[in-house]
């Protein structure tokens, strides 16, 4: 597990609970960290789990009524507080599902598990993706923030369906 240390404007925790992707929490953190920065994000506590499919269906199901797994779910912590407020969330990842996507796509499972996270961030940040022009925006602003991040962009020639957030 890595956390930030106490007293800075950005806490980031990565909990990795699964066996399905080498991430390393330290490298996540920092991607989070620049992802976040690029973002304009300069208050939040964010917490990352990493699961797989097992339990990513279990939590799926338990909050937002839907069986079986998803990709990334989005914890929004703050809800609608007054300006101001500092972003608050939790993303949970399901690396078994990010492993599979990977091999379909041809690029680092690692990479794919980073672009979960970051869509996670940006719906914490207040992006959606329901219609396709806001889905559209939201893609261009993953790829901008992976670049910041120092990662390619995805490698996918459509939009595809990205978790859910409560």
């Amino acid at each position: 597990m890595g956390a930030s240390g106490a007293g800075e404007a950005v806490v980031i925790d990565i909990v990795d609970r699964q066996r399905f992707v080498t991430v390393g929490a330290a490298w996540l953190e920092r991607v989070v960290r620049k992802a976040a920065a690029r973002q304009g994000i300069d208050r939040a506590e964010i917490s990352v789990l990493l699961v797989g499919d097992r339990r990513m269906a279990a939590v799926h199901e338990e909050w937002l009524g839907i069986p079986g797994p998803t990709d990334v779910i989005t914890f929004d912590l703050a809800g609608n507080g007054p300006p101001g407020t500092p972003l608050a969330g939790d993303i949970v990842v399901s690396t078994e599902t990010a492993r599979r996507a990977a091999r379909e796509l041809g690029w680092p499972a690692r990479c794919e598990v980073a672009y979960y996270v970051i869509h996670g961030l940006l719906h914490l940040s207040g992006h959606d993706d329901l219609d396709p022009v806001a889905r559209r925006s939201m893609r261009a602003r993953e790829r901008v923030l992976l670049r910041a991040a120092g990662l390619p962009a995805p490698p996918r020639s459509r939009p595809r369906s990205r978790g859910t957030t409560r």
